[in-house]
């Protein structure tokens, strides 16, 4: 195994308790992958952050991987489901031009988290205030109740926006059936097999092979800050919701129809479960051991070849749970399968950040920008054009607080803050994020903006603490820090590599990027593996 990330030790566990021999190659010292975590300690004491997923969905996908091994889930997590599971706050203007609505049905509520705020629109600092009190139109928490969540749309954007958004709803559900039932759970190494797969009439009309996520929204929402918030869902595999298919629709309804957890302590609590299990089946786990090649000759795997060893390894299997980009372009160059890994995927800049008082934001909170397409053009760029890509003057501002005393001290919170960001890249499509002064003071701006969006914590901060891109190149070996690897249509890179006994697990393979994805490549090649 290459790479101790989720896919990896989830695939190791699988395969050990089939009864395979198994030793994973983790070239950091921690195991985890993205699914990283830091601890900083101060004079008030430890703050502990998630710097990957803060979001658990479909954690049946996760029971099912421990069962499967001999063990319970809820034996190593303690997992608390979320509501809301996502705050949103909305300009008081979008990029359509389009002010808050105003329709007069929007009266105001009894509900603590919808009740009127400051004239910005945007919830105050401090105490209860901060809890998403705002006008009606500007803030907006999803839940895993589909009725409640649609109650929640008409109270804020009016009847006929709850109605557009059931439209949606019913259509997203059948693109998540068939999806389910014929995609997620099972290889699919070409075109030619998604083709093949067992979808009715019905279930091609809804995936719409050739439409984009954006086309739906503008199809099915009238209402352009619903179709913000369906958009954003397309940057959960790294894309541009102009260009990303719309079959991704079944993201928002597996988040929403199962709703979202958080297991105490925070996600890296599965990491931490994972490699448990995985030593309880036996399986050897050596961290600061870099694989720099496999040994694949006369068309099969031999064995792999780590960086300081006289010889190579031997293995029958070879699976690996690194980027297909840097299997493809270094441990095994395969040019004809390099050639469609050159559309990446967005990256992100966090800030971790040490904060005094009780701010009363949810545990997750997205402040949105008024120009939401602006973002994406930065972030990509057109480099066909002379176009380069750069920073987000004006992002969409992610920010986790958990509130869970085993990641903060009393009277403190840990944030956990994300933009989207262009790759690290010395090229038009990038950003060299190495440059000296360019981190610090685009985390200024991101402070800037929060602020600006009414969320002002620049005279509370204990620290902060930075993450690039190019930081991610090498805490967790992806190339030009793309979160999820390639980015493009319904294909991802094959499970099965082009010799025999090599596979594909993780983010960048299918079925896609995702926790609950991730989990389900290493449940699709433990099955195409077998017993040995």
């Amino acid at each position: 195994m290459i790479g101790a990330g989720v896919g990896g030790l989830a695939a190791a566990a699988r395969l050990a308790a089939l009864g395979h021999e198994v030793t994973v190659y983790e070239r950091s010292g921690v195991v985890g992958g993205k699914l990283g975590r830091y601890v900083r300690e101060t004079p008030v004491g430890t703050f502990r952050f998630d710097t990957g997923p803060s979001l658990l969905t479909l954690p049946q996908v996760f029971a099912d991987l421990f069962e499967a091994t001999g063990s319970k889930l809820d034996e190593y997590v303690d997992l608390t489901p979320l509501d809301p599971i996502v705050r949103h706050f909305f300009p008081p203007t979008t990029g359509s031009g389009l002010p808050p609505t105003t329709d007069p049905s929007l009266q105001p509520t009894t509900d603590p988290s919808l009740q009127p705020t400051t004239d910005s629109g945007l919830p105050p600092i401090g105490g209860d205030a901060a809890a998403g009190r705002a006008v009606p139109g500007t803030v907006l928490d999803s839940c895993a109740d589909p009725d409640v969540f649609a109650a929640r749309i008409a109270e804020r954007f009016g009847v006929e926006a709850a109605a557009d958004w059931r439209r949606l709803w019913r259509r997203a559900e059948r693109i998540w059936t068939a999806s389910w039932r014929d995609v997620l759970r099972r290889p699919v190494d070409s075109a030619r097999d998604l083709a093949r797969l067992s979808w009715r009439l019905g279930d091609l009309a809804a995936i719409a092979p050739g439409g984009t996520l954006r086309g739906l929204g503008r199809r099915y929402l009238r209402e352009p800050r619903l179709r913000m918030l369906l958009d954003r869902y397309a940057t959960y595999t790294g894309a541009d919701p102009r260009r990303a298919p719309a079959a991704l629709a079944a993201i928002p309804y597996a988040e929403l129809a199962f709703g979202g957890w958080y297991p105490r302590g925070g996600l890296g609590t599965l990491a931490d479960a994972l490699l448990s299990r995985c030593l309880d089946l036996g399986v050897v786990v050596a961290t600061g051991s870099t694989v720099t090649g496999i040994d694949a000759a006369g068309g099969r795997v031999h064995g792999v070849r780590l960086a300081g060893a006289v010889a190579p390894v031997p293995a029958d299997v070879v699976v690996a749970n690194t980027d297909a980009l840097t299997l493809y372009r270094d441990l095994l160059p395969t040019p004809d399968r390099l050639a469609g890994l050159t559309e990446r995927s967005l990256a992100g800049f966090v800030l971790l950040l040490g904060v005094r008082g009780d701010s009363g934001l949810a545990h997750h909170n997205v402040f949105f920008p008024t120009d939401y397409d602006a973002e994406f053009d930065a972030v990509f760029g057109d480099p066909g054009r002379g176009v380069p890509a750069r920073p987000v003057a004006d992002p969409t501002v992610f920010v986790s607080v958990p509130d869970d005393p085993l990641v903060r001290p009393a009277g403190h919170e840990a944030w956990f803050v994300l933009v989207n960001a262009p790759r690290q890249a010395r090229t038009l499509g990038g950003v060299d994020w190495r440059r000296p002064g360019l981190a610090d003071a685009y985390a200024d701006r991101v402070l800037a903006v929060l602020a600006e969006r009414g969320v002002d914590v620049r005279d509370r901060l204990v620290f902060r603490e930075l993450r690039t891109p190019a930081d991610l190149v090498g805490t967790a070996g992806a190339p030009g820090g793309a979160i999820h690897g390639s980015v493009g249509g319904l294909l991802r890179p094959a499970n099965r590599g082009p010799a025999r006994g090599l596979f594909l697990v993780g983010g960048s393979t299918h079925p896609g990027g995702g926790l609950p994805m991730v989990a389900l490549s290493a449940q699709i090649v433990a099955g195409e593996i077998g017993p040995p």
